[in-house]
């Protein structure tokens, strides 16, 4: 990289480390139904205000050494987690895609997003619809630069409503296989409408890919988890947070479902 992109690049993880403050805001009060803008940050422990100085991302944490400076109480792991993905996440997209501004506002925008649903799903289990339509929206608004169609504006509004549907209706049809194979939902219905919303920015392959990805990402979680004996086999796992993982690769890197065909 040349000095000026390496400038570039570092301010775009500062950036994204002060987005991934705010989507931790998100996540923890989203949940809950609270205001995003009021009150303050506190610690949920004692539930003081947290000063501006003990709130720079990752830096704070690493100086309190994960620590309320007034209670003592244990920071969450997630905190510096969200924040130093979504740097990084903010860093990778910048350096893929800043020769095309508007598809990279997108991309951030998508992937911002499938940071707060894939860590309050992996919280709470539950997927809030209005994210899988805010991403929906943001395809058919992004459509138009998007690398992953190409031709006319009508190919384009095409491709994003052929990802849309078909997101939807592979993982409605996985749901309905697993209900008949498991005797209950093998998948939420919060899934089919985030698969939409993925589909709605990445096209049919992307869906097919994602999925795939996900499928992989989720099996090797769950039996790691139950190597170390922290689940059962028939434990339910969050599977949003692997299709979110999924999903952002392509963001990146565009995987079509062929690139995995071996011949």
């Amino acid at each position: 990289m040349t000095p000026f992109i390496t400038i570039l690049a570092s301010f775009a993880f500062v950036l994204g480390l002060l987005f991934g403050s705010f989507l931790n805001v998100c996540i923890s009060r989203l949940p809950e139904s609270l205001s995003i803008v009021s009150p303050r940050s506190r610690c949920p422990k004692c539930f003081s205000p947290i000063n501006f100085y003990d709130n720079i991302p990752l830096l704070s944490f690493v100086l309190l050494r994960g620590r309320c400076r007034r209670c003592s109480a244990p920071i969450p792991w997630r905190y510096p987690a969200v924040e130093l993905i979504t740097g990084a996440l903010t860093v990778l997209l910048f350096l893929k895609w800043s020769a095309e501004p508007l598809w990279l506002g997108a991309a951030l925008g998508a992937a911002y997003v499938l940071v707060i649903i894939a860590f309050i799903d992996f919280e709470t289990m539950m997927i809030a619809d209005i994210f899988s339509w805010g991403l929906t929206g943001l395809g058919l608004a992004a459509c138009f630069v998007n690398p992953y169609f190409s031709g006319t504006a009508w190919n384009r509004l095409a491709g994003f409503l052929a990802g849309a549907l078909s997101g939807a209706a592979v993982v409605w049809l996985m749901s309905v296989i697993g209900r008949k194979i498991y005797g209950k939902d093998a998948v939420g219905e919060g899934d089919i409408f985030l698969m939409a919303g993925i589909g709605s920015l990445t096209g049919w392959q992307g869906v097919l890919s994602a999925l795939m990805m996900a499928s992989f990402f989720g099996a090797v979680y769950g039996m790691g988890l139950m190597l170390a004996g922290r689940a059962k086999r028939a434990d339910a796992i969050p599977f949003g947070p692997f299709l979110a993982l999924g999903a952002v690769i392509n963001l990146y890197s565009l995987v079509r479902a062929t690139d995995f065909l071996i011949f």
